[in-house]
């Protein structure tokens, strides 16, 4: 099946950044950073640790400032924080005292959503994640699993239009991390949402990845844009089905290889 015709939805271009640090000096933590990712694709920002790529994540979602280049989201330039990019986090974000529910419809409260309207979208997104019959649990009696289902489901309940994750199933056991890599599969399918993701997780990438930015050592700059062809431009639902087709070994070979060359580096992400 051919890949469908998408236009850009978000563009970055010659970005790079600079932090000062004690005494004065400067580190560049990213330079020359330019990549394009198209409505309703799902990216992979990956790379030896120490790379950047969480940096770039956190430019994108506003949360950092750029030192140079540019960012557009629906051509529009990226300045600062903002609804139509939502993040989510690799710790868990879910306040103690509110439930499942409340939490989803919490960001839709901030932003004076009708109390019918908030109700409605939230029990829709909170059956998207698999947890209508937890809508009325504390986070404290969910899973680590359960626990980032509530964040996903908050985040897309205030309908962004691009969906940011930063190592999100980095803490959950390797049953859980799957389940919930296919659980994103299926969320990307049934809502058109576009994600940007930052993994470590070398075959996380290649299930999720309908294109993967392979950042250079430190300082990170983009090595290889890559569309995983093996997948003949669909998307993969079971993660075991993923495993066997032809052209993923060479792939994942590929990428070993650049994650050994580039490896050196073995500082956390800036």
């Amino acid at each position: 099946m051919n890949t469908p015709q998408r236009n850009v939805k978000l563009s970055v271009s010659d970005v790079a950044k600079t932090f000062q640090v004690q005494g004065g000096a400067k580190i560049t933590a990213v330079t020359n950073t330019t990549f394009d990712v198209m409505d309703n694709e799902f990216c992979i920002l990956l790379g030896p640790s120490g790379c950047g790529k969480s940096t770039v994540l956190r430019m994108i979602a506003g949360l950092e400032e750029t030192s140079g280049g540019a960012m557009e989201l629906d051509g529009h330039e990226i300045r600062g924080a903002d609804r139509e990019r939502g993040m989510v986090f690799q710790s868990y974000t879910s306040f103690d005292w509110l439930t499942v529910q409340q939490n989803v419809e919490y960001g839709m409260k901030l932003n004076r959503v009708p109390k019918s309207e908030r109700r409605e979208r939230a029990a829709e997104f909170i059956d998207l994640v698999k947890l209508t019959k937890f809508k009325d649990a504390y986070p404290k009696q969910l899973s680590g699993g359960m626990k980032q289902r509530v964040a996903i489901a908050r985040t897309l309940a205030n309908s962004p239009s691009l969906l940011l994750m930063d190592e999100p199933f980095g803490a959950l056991d390797a049953e859980t991390r799957w389940n919930m890599q296919e659980l994103m599969v299926s969320i990307v399918e049934r809502t058109d949402t576009t994600v940007v993701m930052v993994t470590h997780d070398i075959e996380e990438a290649l299930f999720l990845g309908d294109r993967i930015i392979f950042f250079s050592a430190h300082p990170g700059t983009v090595l290889e844009n890559m569309l995983p062809g093996f997948k003949n431009g669909r998307r993969i639902l079971k993660k075991e089905d993923v495993l066997t087709l032809p052209g993923y070994a060479d792939m994942e070979r590929h990428i070993m290889r650049l994650m050994r060359e580039q490896g050196t580096d073995h500082t956390d992400d800036l």
